[in-house]
């Protein structure tokens, strides 16, 4: 993933709290990102089985999920400073509806299953 911060302020030796606490599993990379754009952050699981199902991450059961959302917080603490958070819940009370159950699974499976 590519992190707005030069190539010098990413340590991979000096890691974001969330990808520090997998640093006996994971390997970590950085390089230059195309165009002066940042630096290019990559990480990878050191016993990850090969390829991942669509159901397996979106079941929130992907071996790869824990490293996704570390990756992503980690990006959010380099570039800002701070884990950015969503509360998908509004305020109050609403009725409970199948599509409004629907959404709520989605939301909780979300951070795990990554964009695709």
């Amino acid at each position: 993933m590519t992190v707005l911060r030069p190539v010098d302020e990413v340590d991979v030796n000096n890691l974001p709290a969330p990808l520090a606490a997998l640093h006996d599993r994971i390997e970590v990379r950085t390089s230059p990102a195309s165009r002066d754009r940042g630096t290019e952050l990559a990480a990878r699981l050191l016993d990850a089985p090969r390829g991942s199902s669509r159901a397996a991450r979106l079941g929130g059961k992907d071996p790869e999920a824990e490293l996704r959302v570390a990756l992503r917080q980690a990006k959010q603490l380099l570039e800002v400073g701070e884990v950015l958070v969503v509360d998908p819940v509004p305020h109050g009370e609403r009725t409970r509806s199948r599509g409004g159950a629907l959404i709520e699974r989605w939301t909780t499976a979300a951070p795990k299953a990554g964009v695709r």
